[in-house]
């Protein structure tokens, strides 16, 4: 009796000792449910409000006591999209710098991989605290996840020269990367506590975090942050603007805005500054978007990469079978007209390539922009470091009449392992579907190698499909024709 009494009272303060880490700046209580202990909520950077509204990531004062981590943070200001499986309901606020920990052995000295999500949404929407994001089935399978958030829209993307003269030639503009930075270096500084092992972090996200993931890759301010990565559906042949655009966008929200200095940008109204921007709504007359600073962003990623800037970086790549197939047909047409506008002269030898004009407008909207660019970053990349490509066509039983293929971000639960946070009721197909790609991507962050053929001068690629998964060609007529359109045009 006396023993079962003894090896009671070891287990239970073991389950509270494990529910409570020690940061750099103070202590966190978190939960445990099912061998996995999460860390919510936690501050990873100062509330960027007031005068630190579009400044660089400021550290977070400390604290005394234990903070409670139980639930999670604020989102950012945001206009969510209807029926996103990204969104919360959280409440937002400009004091949003949170991040998330998912850990099955959270002590100091387990050394285990860490894999960083970046969230998508075109850089204006979003949450690292989205159901479908919870880490904790990934987390089981021996890793340690983290989350986080960062300024969106025209909180995360603003420049005027006044900004540029108070930065003082620091980076200025891409407030929200300054803030993935902020995030990883606050990983750097304390995953350790959590059993994460700082030198074995893989970071990962999906859209605009994907494309996030290829541009830290290439970035000087991200060096020895992290080891690997994972873009999911990132593009990455597109050019930001420069600074210079970036400012005059600025000048022109402040004069619509009527805020003629700091003071009075930092002063209005956090409705006004977000202004509606969303997916449908880019306010292009006076909103930038991520821009090429100078100084975290210093070019074009599949330059960049071809360059060997992302030397030793092991990288996996690609994108889903049917990226844009879920928008009508009538609306795909200005994506097709848009494509064809941007090919130029070469539009005619691609239309061949897919062999009708059927095929090239029902396809040239997707692989233009997310199929060929992960082609074409992984054959840049291959040069310089481990890379694997891959395509996810996998469609859940339940959606296979309407949908031929796998839509944009469907990819997502199936990352996480977490199909019963994406509503409906996933089959034992989808089920199993979900557990491969999850298992592909922790043993990358485990080992350095997904399971698959690495990307070679054959363009070999894994194909996840409703029939299972397969190596297939990569580099198919069409996809050539279009890379080898864009890459004329950029010799230009």
């Amino acid at each position: 009796m006396r023993t079962s009494l003894f090896a009671l009272t070891l287990l239970l303060a073991g389950t509270a000792q494990a529910q409570e880490v020690r940061t750099d700046r103070g202590t966190l209580r978190g939960a445990t449910a099912e061998g996995v202990a999460s860390f919510k909520g936690i501050p990873y950077a100062a509330a960027p409000v007031g005068p630190l509204r579009w400044h660089a990531p400021m550290p977070v004062p400390g604290w005394t006591g234990t903070r409670d981590a139980a639930g999670y943070g604020n989102d950012c200001v945001q206009a969510r999209m209807p029926g996103d499986l990204a969104n919360t309901t959280l409440p937002m606020s400009e004091d949003c710098l949170f991040l998330n920990v998912w850990t099955p052995r959270p002590r100091a000295g387990a050394k285990l991989a860490v894999m960083v999500y970046i969230h998508g949404g075109g850089f204006s929407t979003g949450s690292g605290s989205a159901a479908i994001l919870d880490g904790s089935r990934l987390a089981a399978r021996g890793v340690v996840v983290v989350t986080f958030n960062y300024r969106l829209g025209r909180f995360g993307f603003f420049a005027t020269p006044a900004l540029t003269r108070e930065a003082g030639g620091g980076p200025t503009g891409n407030w929200a990367l300054m803030d993935q930075l902020a995030a990883l270096q606050w990983v750097k500084r304390n995953i350790a506590s959590f059993g994460g092992d700082p030198a074995n972090v893989t970071i990962f996200g999906e859209s605009a975090g994907g494309e996030s993931v290829s541009r830290l890759m290439v970035s000087p301010a991200a060096k020895g942050l992290f080891a690997k990565a994972i873009a999911a559906s990132g593009g990455g042949r597109d050019s930001w603007p420069d600074l210079a655009a970036g400012e005059a966008k600025g000048l022109a929200f402040a004069k619509h805005a009527g805020a003629e200095d700091l003071a009075a940008l930092r002063a209005l109204p956090a409705d006004k500054v977000q202004g509606g921007i969303n997916l449908l709504n880019g306010d292009e007359a006076h909103y930038s978007g991520p821009m090429t600073d100078g100084r975290i962003v210093t070019g074009d990623t599949d330059a960049l990469l071809a360059a060997g800037k992302a030397r030793g970086i092991r990288y996996v790549v690609g994108s889903n079978s049917d990226e844009l197939g879920f928008i009508p047909a009538p609306f795909l047409k200005g994506f097709v007209a848009k494509a064809t506008e941007k090919l130029g002269a070469a539009a005619d030898a691609v239309r061949t390539a897919y062999g009708s004009a059927e095929a090239y407008d029902r396809h040239i909207p997707s692989d233009y922009t997310f199929t060929e660019p992960a082609f074409s970053l992984a054959r840049r990349q291959a040069a310089h470091g481990p890379t694997w490509l891959y395509r996810f066509g996998y469609v859940a039983e339940a959606k296979r009449a309407t949908l031929a293929g796998a839509s944009h971000a469907t990819d997502v639960p199936y990352q996480f392992d977490n199909l019963a946070a994406a509503g409906g009721k996933p089959s034992p197909a989808d089920m199993a579907a979900a557990r491969l790609v999850a298992d592909h991507w922790a043993a990358f962050a485990k080992t350095g190698d997904p399971g698959w053929a690495r990307f070679d001068p054959g363009a070999q690629m894994l194909v996840i499909s409703n029939n299972g998964s397969a190596a297939a060609p990569a580099g198919t007529p069409e996809i050539m024709a279009i890379a080898a359109a864009r890459d004329t045009a950029k010799q230009k």
